[in-house]
């Protein structure tokens, strides 16, 4: 037996079109920070805050406003799962300690696990070496009547196949094209995409490997290879900025969560996710006139 929450819409947050900051400002703080720019946009990650709240909302008070959006993804996910016509798609990127594990955990307390397809997509398999760089991405797109999550995703063959020289120039450089391609034929098949480049600074990075190897039960999670990757720092920001430029489309746009704030990034992927899901407005099947007479003894 399955049991669903029933909840009235959340208060609304405006953070989809523009983030305003809590006052008193804190450094590195920004105001008038778009989440999404228009396709073709030239996008610098260096002019794109990492640490940007709501004007009048706290920790304590975000907390409260995740909560309601997380129970409204629960009704509105068992409406797509009963409807059973149409997916949502949620991507989710960023430098090593960016969140991704942290925002999946938030979003899964509001979905029901058989709806919910989580894929971490992490070095090739022999096999997947054998087929094209998007075979084992198509193999794990969400069947209608879910919601899929990719821990990292088809833009790791953009980001450290180049950071690494891992394939020729030539070959990555194509690669955005046959991305945005794959997207739009997800798309035509029903599968909604909502992209979260999850941006963090490079103090924040630090301070969050340091953690891991000073918390005894968080050292599990440290990996000597972040501390390399680490130094490529500015060429991961270069690759991610060309992917953020060249895969933007209307059809798949990117957004840019500020998520030096854990709390915050909880906040607002959540929106946007309710909000992707309220504007397909999926609707219980209709119900037969065949059983209304029906009475179970």
């Amino acid at each position: 037996m399955r049991t669903w929450l029933a909840t009235s819409p959340p208060p609304r947050v405006t953070v989809t079109l523009t983030i305003l900051i809590l006052h008193p400002r804190e450094k590195g703080d920004s105001v008038n920070q778009p989440l999404h720019v228009p396709p073709g946009t030239k996008i610098r990650l260096a002019d794109f805050s990492t640490k940007v709240t709501e004007e009048g909302i706290d920790k304590s008070e975000a907390k409260i406003q995740t909560k309601h959006y997380i129970k409204r993804l629960t009704e509105l996910g068992h409406q797509l799962y009963a409807e059973n016509q149409r997916a949502v798609l949620v991507v989710l990127q960023g430098m090593d300690t960016a969140g991704k594990d942290g925002t999946i955990r938030s979003l899964m307390r509001g979905l029901n696990p058989q709806s919910c397809q989580v894929t971490s997509f992490k070095a090739p398999s022999a096999e997947e070496l054998d087929h094209d760089f998007l075979w084992r991405i198509h193999r794990a797109a969400p069947r209608r009547g879910n919601i899929g999550i990719f821990n990292r995703s088809q833009y790791e063959d953009v980001l450290i196949v180049r950071v690494h020289s891992l394939v020729p120039e030539s070959e990555w450089r194509s690669r955005y094209d046959r991305i945005n391609e794959f997207e739009r034929l997800l798309t035509d098949d029903g599968i909604s995409i909502v992209k979260c480049f999850l941006h963090i600074s490079k103090d924040e990075q630090r301070q969050r490997l340091q953690d891991r190897v000073d918390t005894p039960h968080k050292r599990w999670k440290f990996n000597p290879g972040d501390l390399k990757e680490r130094l490529l720092w500015d060429d991961y920001q270069s690759a991610y900025q060309d992917a953020l430029i060249r895969c933007n489309t209307d059809y798949a746009p990117w957004h840019i969560i500020p998520a030096d704030r854990k709390w915050y990034r909880n906040l607002v992927i959540s929106q946007l996710l309710v909000q992707k899901l309220e504007s397909l407005a999926p609707q219980f099947p209709p119900a037969g006139d065949d059983w209304k007479d029906v009475v179970v003894e």
